[in-house]
């Protein structure tokens, strides 16, 4: 992290999903928040925002919160930045199931909506969607900590994709490293869980990447697959 380029504020209050009052230098500043989620766990009055540079004027706000520090540890507050990982992770072959396929198409269009990427290998396909994940609690890291329509959205068109012949994919990537385990948060959002069970019954895979966050980029410490998956007893009730 080049160290000229950030600064750190002290969280004050969250305003509106995409903006937090931070104090930077005795001064209150307005900051872009590029995460739409809850982030309840990390947002708390006193916290320790790492802040970029807004950049080129484009925005209103001067700076752009990136990080919080977790009691020494950085956490990744920009839920777009695991799209921009996931590519050089691929090309790197950092994740295991899917060494050796390569990226065709970026948000190709999967039943009525888009997935994250299309990759091939040959004559195969796979669709993959990438989901980016901020909350830990006792080691498991969970998706996702607000409900998401969208979310269960995805999972149903990545089962279409299976019904089709076509494999298809979820890869949560976790952007802290404090995580063993994951799975779909049952407390927040049920149906997505309930969701979540029924895709994995039809053959969508489900991996995790944790990761580590330098303040610019994000870097795998482990690969979890099926056997860390952690799925909560389901509801009679959905």
């Amino acid at each position: 992290m080049d160290s000229w380029k950030s600064v750190w504020g002290t969280f004050i209050e969250r305003p509106n999903r995409f903006a937090v009052w931070v104090e930077v230098n005795g001064k209150g500043e307005l900051a872009h928040l590029p995460n739409p989620g809850r982030l309840r766990e990390i947002l708390v009055p006193g916290r320790r925002l790492l802040l970029r540079p807004a950049g080129n004027g484009s925005r209103k706000t001067r700076w752009t919160a990136v990080g919080a520090d977790l009691s020494g540890m950085l956490v990744s507050l920009d839920s777009t930045l695991p799209n921009r990982f996931v590519p050089g992770a691929l090309a790197a072959g950092a994740i295991p199931p899917f060494r050796g396929w390569e990226i065709v198409a970026k948000e190709p269009k999967l039943g009525a909506g888009r997935s994250d990427f299309l990759l091939v290998r040959g004559k195969r396909k796979l669709f993959l969607e990438v989901k980016s994940v901020t909350l830990v609690e006792d080691g498991v890291a969970l998706f996702p900590d607000a409900p998401t329509d969208r979310g269960r959205r995805h999972l149903r068109e990545l089962v279409g994709a299976v019904r089709e012949g076509i494999r298809a994919a979820i890869l949560f990537v976790v952007q802290r490293p404090d995580a063993h385990r994951f799975g779909p948060n049952m407390t927040t959002d049920p149906a997505f869980a309930e969701t979540f069970w029924k895709a994995l019954e039809q053959g969508v895979e489900a991996y995790a990447v944790i990761c580590a966050f330098d303040g610019e980029r994000l870097h795998i410490e482990k690969f979890l697959g099926p056997d860390y998956l952690v799925l909560p007893e389901r509801r009679p009730d959905l």
